[in-house]
């Protein structure tokens, strides 16, 4: 039986065979090749469709026999169809960038476009923007070139771009805390599009959200153009309806559930009565007390709370980086930005809105262990906590209830 795949250089955490499981009835294998394999592969045709991914995208266009319009167009093939020995290329990621932008609602009909990067999603961006109507469009690089500016220039003279699209590496896992510009001083900003998708939002996208413009991260995108691959390896149409519960069934099984809220509020008991099937639960008071080899209350005690809040920053970049997780987070978690974008980049804060009456400051908590403390806390950090939620759990009389309630609040987001 014939290879359905995708070919690149590192696939160690690509999501397109968990995309394609849900998509089509085969067997897709993710296929990592050096430079030097990439010829005898293709002279052994040994495959009936593929994928191509990072950085093969224009190395494969020799020994493809037809190349579709719009990949000819872009100069960039990411979907290679077997058809009797003859080998037919095309580009999906252009249906998929389209998809993602109109998802957003952007208008990018006489607008300004920055694009970030110079590689070959860069060039696809380039002609999707071009036939949505853009006025201008500009390619951004570290380096300035004939057909491109720097992002000192991006920064300095194009202020005024409306919108923006990332199509570089810059904070995709492991490099999750970079981002590739600055957006501040971009006043006139409607949108921002990335390509990246892991994690599921970049500090790019998550700097965009909090200004209030239209952002997202690339797993629309990633699933759109898996769509459109099927549809050519299979020579069949999937219908709307059937995307988006893929989209929606991939983003369940990916985006943490991340608990935050005051000592004792209950959220590790709420976060083990979750139970997700593929999901594990993590506690990072807990993970902080596996690494240092004592208690909290003793890491206080010998060290400060100073470098109890290193630690646990640590801990959060480390466990948020992944997905699949339930996290329950210490009370204090929330008071750093750095832990807050960090949990947000794969995951939604879910606050447990306990009422103060039904705290207990306990002796092992060294910052709420009088009732003093704890209602002091309580009163600094409500409001914060309320800012950073993306969903607010009321009071309610079991934790039982409070995980039930969780449970439908994130499926509501799902859709």
């Amino acid at each position: 039986m014939k290879t359905y795949g995708c070919i690149g250089k590192k696939l160690a955490h690509s999501f397109s065979k968990e995309i394609h499981s849900r998509l089509a009835d085969y067997n897709y294998k993710l296929i990592e090749l050096a430079e030097d394999e990439v010829k005898p592969f293709f002279e052994k045709k040994d495959f009936a469709a593929l994928n191509v991914t990072i950085p093969y995208k224009q190395t494969v266009i020799p020994y493809l026999d037809h190349v579709s319009r719009i990949a000819t167009r872009i100069g960039a093939v990411n979907t290679i169809v077997n058809k009797d020995g003859k080998l037919y290329g095309y580009n999906t990621d252009y249906y998929g960038m389209k998809a993602l932008i109109e998802r957003l609602e952007l208008d990018l009909n006489g607008k300004k476009v920055l694009i970030l990067g110079t590689g070959g999603t860069s060039k696809t961006a380039q002609v999707v923007a071009k036939d949505l109507g853009a006025k201008s469009i500009l390619r951004v690089s570290r380096s300035k070139g004939d057909d491109c500016i720097t992002y000192e220039e991006a920064a300095l003279l194009h202020k005024d771009a409306d919108i923006i699209i990332n199509t570089t590496p810059s904070g995709m896992y492991p490099d999750c805390a970079s981002k590739p510009i600055d957006i501040k001083d971009f006043k006139a900003l409607e949108g921002v599009v990335d390509a990246v998708y892991n994690p599921l939002c970049t500090n790019l996208v998550l700097d965009a959200k909090r200004k209030g413009i239209k952002a997202s991260g690339g797993l629309y995108m990633l699933v759109m153009q898996a769509v459109v691959a099927v549809e050519k390896f299979l020579d069949t149409k999937i219908s709307k309806s059937a995307t988006d519960d893929v989209f929606a069934s991939v983003l369940s099984e990916k985006e943490n559930i991340v608990l935050i809220g005051m000592p004792g509020s209950g959220k590790s008991t709420i976060g083990n009565l979750l139970n997700l099937e593929g999901f594990e639960f993590i506690d990072t008071d807990k993970e902080i007390e596996n690494r240092c080899g004592c208690s909290i209350k003793e890491l206080i005690s010998a060290q400060g709370e100073a470098y109890f809040r290193d630690m646990e920053s640590e801990v959060i970049r480390d466990v948020s980086s992944h997905s699949s997780r339930i996290i329950s987070t210490g009370g204090g978690a929330i008071l750093r930005e750095e832990n807050v974008n960090c949990l947000k980049q794969n995951g939604k804060l879910y606050f447990i809105e306990a009422d103060i009456d039904r705290l207990k400051a306990t002796e092992d908590r060294p910052l709420s262990d009088t009732e003093d403390k704890l209602k002091k806390l309580y009163s600094q950090r409500h409001g914060i906590y309320q800012s950073a939620a993306d969903v607010i759990v009321p009071d309610m009389s079991t934790p039982q209830e409070e995980a039930e309630y969780i449970i439908s609040k994130r499926l509501e987001l799902l859709k």
